[in-house]
């Protein structure tokens, strides 16, 4: 599974409407410059945020987007699966049924494959640690790592752009 760069996107912005610290939303073009992105695909990318509940979205000319909630409730899980969906990443396809076993009755595989449960399993732990990780949390280490982290994005968006 690879996940798309949506979900980093989304993350990023998340954090920058947060650091930003403004009561009006932001528009697609302000954050997009930010990260030098293209606007109408972050746009794209917020959307699902907005049906999540993360982000609430205003149309017109002095619309954009703000934080529905607070980052301590929005997980790394929670912009996951808006941008990617629920869907779990592995598929069993069950080959074990085809070939030398092809004439096996369906009884022999009523239990999971060895690997079918190791992926699940693994799967389910990597979920886990992404709704562990609030986005607060986050949003924190990155300020140990660059403790004017805060003022630098404030500053950078007071200064007049798109």
């Amino acid at each position: 599974m690879k996940i798309s760069e949506g979900v980093e996107w989304a993350a990023h912005c998340c954090l920058l409407l947060d650091w930003m610290g403004v009561d009006e939303p932001v528009s697609t073009a302000r954050l997009a410059a930010g990260y030098g992105l293209p606007p109408a695909y972050l746009n794209k990318q917020l959307q699902p945020l907005v049906k999540a509940g993360i982000l609430t979205s205003t149309a017109g000319k002095k619309g954009g987007f703000r934080l529905a909630k607070s980052l301590k409730d929005i997980t790394l899980m929670d912009v996951l699966t808006a941008i990617e969906g629920p869907a779990e990443a592995f598929q069993c396809a069950e080959i074990r049924q085809n070939g030398v076993w092809g004439d096996e009755p369906a009884s022999a595989f009523r239990a999971p494959c060895a690997i079918d449960t190791a992926m699940r399993g693994a799967e389910l732990e990597w979920r886990r640690a992404l709704a562990a990780q609030s986005l607060a949390a986050i949003q924190q280490n990155a300020e140990l790592q660059a403790p004017n982290l805060r003022t630098q994005v404030q500053d950078w968006y007071a200064e007049p752009r798109p």
